[in-house]
């Protein structure tokens, strides 16, 4: 597992875009065969992808996590970005497809991620936080994610958000979680922008074509900067950064967010004049 220190407000502004991609940036999480685990110091969440291929492959703990198993003081969210796959959770099975989602909650010591035999792999992205209440294993299939469609075709911004862990969705301890569609023709997510001091937020940008980029916002409103990335890379939002971005192509992007609380609508707005 890597592990990965985050820069604070009084760094940010002297980094060099080498300095802000390996602050903030985790890529290199989408390797078949393996599953890649980041470690981040802000609020203790793990970032991760497991794509299985002929053989399942088992979350085990790690060193830093000082654990005997991985989710013995954490919580986990497994979105499937890929094709069809299984999860174990010690002796029970879930079928994911495309877009559903597990929540695995704290106490379960047996996980394993599976593709479907003679299927292209699955793809699992994972993000853990620290929990101290324990919620069953939920399933939330991309048919029953809660939707709500904003923007608009005028300012290049209209998206579906679907909200899998949330209040009004599957229970969990901290972590909230869930998926931004951008519809045909637009490229802007989350404009206007907002942070939320109650919580990080870190977004995995997925179906992004190969010759298509990510251009990601970040920083306080005043002194902005940004981060080209590529598809299943994932960025991490403090919660005194902005976190907005806008693609050359049409994507959808996984928000998750662990923090002081749950409420989606708990924002900061910052206007576009007070943008720099």
């Amino acid at each position: 597992m890597k592990t990965v220190l985050m820069a604070d407000l009084i760094r940010y502004p002297h980094m060099t875009t080498q300095e802000l991609r390996e602050s903030f940036l985790v890529d290199g999480l989408h390797k078949a065969g393996t599953i890649q685990l980041t470690y981040l110091d802000l609020d203790r969440a793990v970032v991760g992808m497991a794509v299985p291929l002929e053989n399942p492959l088992v979350l085990a703990t790690s060193p830093e996590l000082r654990a005997e198993y991985f989710t013995e003081r954490r919580e986990l969210g497994a979105l499937n970005v890929g094709a069809a796959g299984v999860v174990h959770v010690g002796s029970s099975s879930y079928e994911l497809d495309n877009l559903d989602l597990i929540y695995i909650g704290r106490g379960n010591p047996d996980i394993r991620f599976e593709s479907k035999p003679n299927n292209a792999p699955a793809a699992f992205y994972l993000l853990s936080y620290p929990a101290h209440a324990i919620y069953p294993v939920t399933i939330v299939r991309k048919e029953e994610a809660q939707p709500t469609e904003i923007g608009s075709v005028e300012s290049c911004n209209l998206r579906t958000i679907y909200k899998y862990i949330h209040l009004a969705g599957a229970k969990s301890c901290q972590l909230v979680m869930g998926v931004t569609h951008l519809h045909k023709g637009s490229a802007w997510n989350t404009m206007p922008a907002h942070t939320h001091m109650r919580r990080s937020e870190i977004y995995l940008y997925f179906d992004v074509a190969e010759n298509a980029r990510i251009f990601h916002l970040m920083g306080p409103p005043n002194e902005t900067r940004h981060l080209i990335m590529r598809n299943c890379e994932a960025v991490v939002s403090p919660g005194w950064s902005i976190h907005a971005g806008v693609g050359t192509q049409a994507y959808k992007f996984c928000w998750g967010m662990g923090g002081e609380n749950q409420d989606y609508t708990d924002m900061d707005p910052a206007p576009l004049e007070s943008m720099r």
